[in-house]
């Protein structure tokens, strides 16, 4: 008996200590129920797929990993990807080339840059609920999608050039956009383990007033995270762009839940003070294998949201209980 309850206590240190890894055991256990439930899902196509999706989850949850670590939320990551990557695809009509593609680049850095000013201003400067005040900027950035395209419905498509270059397939089913997510993975790592932004944002949103305490210049800090993490946003159209070819007025909304729910899956705190972005990886590709092997069982829309509510909401009370260190 004593040797059954040692073995269980053992179990729930591990899985309370190894969010990460007991995410990519998981998603492990979930690809393995799709492929024996339905065999003629196990192809490269769909494992293209996989990593073509959570590569553009995992990007768009950049910017939402650095604002939930430092005690924030950011609600318009959605809008921000959907206003930037209408503007890319405007910027890159009727021309091809690296010139407008890199104006377009600095076009949606400057536009996110923007939107993550305004959050930071209201929710820092403001001293406003980072959740209110982000999700009223993102009804503002919604609406303007709008006035900007006259609210014309029709789609708009990305040059072919682009979107080859984000959505080629090498060797039939490795796509390019995972070689982009690489590169963020590096960036974000070394930002948030390698410099002292990094650790001066982990610590602000662990305990602000010790941060304070210490020297760190926490109002400086948060303001110049939402700013990052709104040209990440922008950034994130801008791939998106590509990725989807055809963009219209709020094609990456869902983008906002979803990587909140990766970010807060991987092991990051809702609470602040302890995350990481290999967590996010682990948590959007856990997000992604769920939601295709529901669409691989042909599951209905209704029957499909009532499975990966119940899956997520056990899931995040699993790995989000704990509490930063405050006193």
């Amino acid at each position: 008996m004593k040797s059954n309850t040692a073995t269980a206590s053992k179990f729930k240190l591990f899985v309370k200590n190894n969010q990460i890894g007991m995410a990519l055991v998981i998603s492990a256990l979930l690809f393995l129920i799709t492929i024996i439930l339905n065999p003629k899902s196990l192809n490269p196509i769909t494992f293209g797929s996989i990593l073509s999706l959570t590569s553009m989850l995992l990007i768009a949850s950049a910017g939402q990993t650095l604002v939930i670590i430092s005690d924030g939320i950011d609600m318009s990551v959605g809008a921000t990807m959907s206003m930037t990557a209408l503007l890319a695809v405007s910027v890159m009509s009727g021309s091809s080339g690296v010139g407008k593609m890199l104006l377009a680049l600095l076009a949606c850095l400057a536009v996110g840059g923007l939107v993550g000013l305004c959050n930071g201003i209201g929710s820092v400067k403001a001293g406003l609920p980072p959740m209110v005040v982000t999700l009223y900027i993102s009804n503002i950035v919604s609406r303007l999608q709008y006035v900007a395209t006259n609210g014309k419905p029709n789609d708009t498509k990305a040059p072919d050039w682009f979107k080859s270059l984000i959505t080629t397939r090498f060797g039939g089913f490795f796509p390019a956009i995972v070689l982009f997510a690489a590169v963020f993975f590096v960036v974000m790592y070394y930002l948030l383990s390698r410099t002292r932004y990094g650790q001066q944002l982990t610590l602000t949103g662990n305990n602000n007033r010790a941060a304070f305490l210490t020297g760190i210049k926490t109002t400086k800090i948060k303001m110049l995270n939402y700013v990052l993490a709104g040209a990440l946003g922008g950034l994130a159209g801008f791939i998106g762009a590509g990725n989807s070819g055809f963009i219209k007025c709020g094609t990456y909304d869902g983008m906002t839940m979803d990587s909140i729910v990766a970010v807060v899956i991987g092991g990051t705190l809702l609470t602040g003070g302890k995350g990481s972005y290999s967590g996010t990886a682990a948590g959007a590709l856990l997000l992604i294998i769920l939601s295709n092997g529901l669409a691989v069982l042909q599951v209905t829309d209704s029957v499909k949201n009532m499975i990966m509510g119940a899956v997520l909401i056990v899931l995040l009370a699993a790995y989000n209980r704990a509490k930063p260190v405050r006193q």
